[in-house]
Parts: C-alpha cells; sequence; structure tokens
C-alpha cells in the first residue's frame, strides 16, 4: 500500500507510531539494535471473547492485549471497546503509552487493550459479560506489578469495576490491579477529569509562551466524550468561547460560543448527543465541515487518522492543533501543518493527563492511603508542567516539530532504562 493510499484511508496507529520512530530515533543517535528493540513489542495477546447475548444468539469477538514494553515499570494501558480495535492498532497504541509514561517521567511502560465490537449498540449486561470474559481470558497477564488496565474509548469506572472483581475472583481483593475505578472500590479523586484536565494544562502553558490567548479565544472540539466535554467546561471557566463542538451522532456550531456547562450536563450526564441541544446551528455532516470553522485552538478528541492530505490538511483554519486523541494526524497530513506553520501539540504529551492521575490512584492502592482532591490536582499541574517544559526547551535547542522533541525524551529515557537493565 502506498503512502497516499494509506493518507486516504484509515491509517493505524501502529503506521502512525513507526512513521514518527524513525525521526526521533535519529535525533539522538539511537543504536540500530536498541531501536529493533524498542519498536518490537514485548507481548501480543490475541483472545476469543465469546458470550451469549440477549436475545440468546452466542457471539464472537476478537479481544487483544498488548504489553509494548516493561523496561522502565509495570505495563499500563486502557482497554476501549471499538470496531477498528484491531491488532495493529492496539499495537500501535500500546507503543505509545511506553513513549506517554516515559515523557512524563512515571514508572510505568506501556500497554494496550481492546474488544472488537460496537459499544453503543450493547445492553448493560451484554457489556459486563464481554469485560468479564475478556478479563478472565487475559487475566494471567495481568496483575500491579505486571499490567494495569485502565478505562479508554467506550469504557468508564463501572467497566473497571467489573474488570477489578473478575480479577479479584481469582486473585483476592488487589485494587492496584485497575485504574479508573469508581472512588468507593478505591479509585482516585480527580481520574474522571483528569485527561481533559492535562490537556488544559498544556494549552495554558502553550499559550503563556507562545502569546496565543486562551481568553476569548475561539475553540473547536472534534468528540466530546469524557476528554472533550472535561476539556471545554475547563476552558470555558478559563474564558474560551468553545465555538463547535461534535460527537458521533452530529456537531453544533455557536459563533458566540457554546453554553458549556448546559452543554455539559446534556451530554456528559444525561447522555444525549450533542446535536440534540438547543444552542446552535446543527452541522451536516460534521466530519467534513468541522475542521474548516475559523478557530484559533482545534482540538481532535476522539478517534486516530481524522486529519489527513485528503480530506482537511490543507483547508484548516486554525494556529494550533491540541492532539486530545491518540494518533489523529496521519503523517502526511502532520507535514502539510508543518508546512502552514499550524503548530501540533503531541497526542502523548498532550492527553497524559489521565495515566498520570491513573499512576496516583495506583500509588493510594499500593499504600491504602487516599489522597486529597488538591494532592491529585496540584500532582498533575507538576508533571504535565514539567513534561511540557523539557519538550519545549528540546524543541526549541533542536529546531526539530514539538512531536520530534517529545518522542526524543521519551526514547532516550526507555533506551537508558533497557541498557541499564541488560541481558540482551
Amino acid at each position: 500500500m502506498t503512502s497516499s493510499q494509506n493518507d486516504r484511508e484509515r491509517v493505524s496507529t501502529n503506521i502512525i507510531v513507526e512513521n514518527q520512530f524513525e525521526t526521533a530515533a535519529n535525533l539522538i543517535g539511537l543504536d540500530p539494535s536498541m531501536q529493533l528493540l524498542l519498536k518490537t513489542p514485548f507481548r501480543t495477546v490475541s483472545v476469543e471473547v465469546a458470550i451469549r447475548m440477549d436475545d440468546g444468539r452466542l457471539e464472537v469477538f476478537n479481544g487483544y492485549r498488548v504489553q509494548h514494553n516493561g523496561a522502565r515499570g509495570p505495563c499500563k494501558g486502557g482497554v476501549r471497546y471499538h470496531p477498528e480495535a484491531d491488532e495493529q492498532e492496539i499495537i500501535g497504541l500500546a507503543t505509545t503509552m511506553t513513549w506517554k509514561t516515559a515523557l512524563l517521567d512515571i514508572p510505568f511502560g506501556g500497554a494496550k487493550g481492546g474488544v472488537q465490537v460496537k459499544a453503543r449498540d450493547l445492553s448493560k449486561r451484554e457489556l459486563e459479560a464481554i469485560t468479564r470474559q475478556f478479563t478472565r481470558r487475559i487475566a494471567l497477564l495481568l496483575g500491579p506489578y505486571r499490567d494495569i488496565p485502565a478505562p479508554d474509548m467506550n469504557t468508564n469506572q463501572q467497566t473497571m469495576a467489573w474488570m477489578l472483581d473478575e480479577y479479584s475472583a481469582k486473585y483476592g481483593y488487589t485494587p492496584a490491579a485497575v485504574t479508573g475505578k469508581p472512588v468507593a472500590l478505591g479509585g482516585s479523586l480527580g481520574r474522571e477529569e483528569a485527561t481533559g484536565r492535562g490537556v488544559m494544562l498544556i494549552m495554558k502553558n502553550y499559550s503563556r509562551d507562545f502569546g496565543i490567548p486562551i481568553k476569548d479565544a475561539r475553540v473547536v472540539i472534534q468528540g466530546f466524550g469524557n476528554v472533550g466535554a472535561h476539556l471545554a467546561l475547563f476552558l470555558h471557566e478559563l474564558g474560551a468561547k468553545i465555538v463547535a463542538a461534535s460527537d458521533v451522532y452530529g456537531g453544533l456550531h455557536n459563533e458566540d460560543g457554546l453554553d458549556i456547562p448546559a452543554l455539559f450536563e446534556h451530554t456528559y450526564k444525561q447522555h444525549k448527543p450533542v446535536a440534540e441541544f438547543d444552542g446552535g446551528d446543527k452541522l451536516i455532516n460534521p466530519d467534513d465541515v468541522i475542521w474548516n470553522i475559523p478557530c484559533e485552538w482545534l482540538v481532535p478528541a476522539a478517534l486516530g487518522s481524522v486529519i489527513t492530505k485528503e480530506k482537511n490538511a490543507n483547508t484548516i483554519d486554525c494556529k494550533v492543533v491540541v492532539e486530545a486523541a491518540n494518533s489523529p494526524i496521519t503523517p502526511i497530513g502532520d507535514k502539510i501543518l508543518e508546512a502552514r506553520n499550524i503548530q501540533v501539540l503531541p497526542d502523548f504529551l498532550v492527553n497524559a493527563g489521565g495515566v498520570v492521575v491513573s499512576y496516583f490512584e495506583w500509588t493510594q492502592n499500593l499504600q491504602q492511603e487516599p489522597w486529597t482532591l488538591e494532592q491529585v490536582n496540584s500532582g498533575l499541574e507538576r508533571k504535565m508542567n514539567t513534561a511540557y517544559e523539557v519538550v519545549r526547551d528540546l524543541a526549541d535547542d533542536k529546531g526539530v516539530p514539538w512531536r520530534t522533541a517529545a518522542l526524543a525524551i521519551a526514547l532516550q529515557r526507555v533506551a537508558d532504562a533497557e541498557a541499564l537493565r541488560g541481558g540482551r
């Protein structure tokens, strides 16, 4: 398949991650043998997830858990339920988690899991059955010092509660075995909104350093799920105008700014589609038109490969693209935005708030000592600010894109850990 064909179609996260790897590895002069080691997943497991549906039919879904690298600590990564969560996609996401945990300097490696299923078509009982069966199939790989799952796309606190219960039935009550749990089961305060808060913190830092304001700025958010909705709320509190937002069902546009507290209540609390909210003009074909709405900050916060050469990279009208989603820009799209002097703040820096607070949750579980919300949020801010500063400084020093700088820092940290452990 040619690169142009790749760009016209959905490009798997694995292809995008591999494309970015070589540039960053060359920047730090990484030895070819170490490059091979860091590109190769430690373990890839494929399982069948067979459940009885509500109508009595037996359905079998494909499930995966990939442990990419554990040199810096136990593997860490979410579990997503989505039709595109195939093996190559999960490998790419697990690899990104390795770089994310290294960049944020938390003692984890990278993992990811997924089941290929259209989650929104399933009942709660069917979702629970899939979660429990998937957990049983991969339980041998999991544990607080081996591999720690968390929520991801189309999974949530309830999913993690089911995973914890299933794991604990086999190994005894082990709250540190999963993160993103309900607080009543050992979850952390601040975890639910952590990814959105982390995105906001990176934007605040960039605004301060590069003179692109947040107050009164126009923001477009593609993907109004957990991350997008919480980010919108935080930016609204800072005085930004969220002029457009969309979800899988549709979108809205209001040049004067959407009523974000009311929209948050409508979508996140009442679980209603964005397009059913009465407060803006409905977007026809939002996947096509939302990218061309003029703004200062454009935030893809849903699936990968949504900004491409063929679709929108040449017409996006913004100053900064903030990658709240994983791998939302294809490699060719990235080059086009760079040539157009549109700054891209990379995913494994921007959306790392969730894994940072997952680390805090894991720590609280091991110590059996809960933290206050103030402790969690102040710790998150320190971690995000520090990571932002090292990426900014290296990008400036070497004259490279922020993505290259962020990945180079992460690669060096993982390579150092691998070298110190030896044995290869």
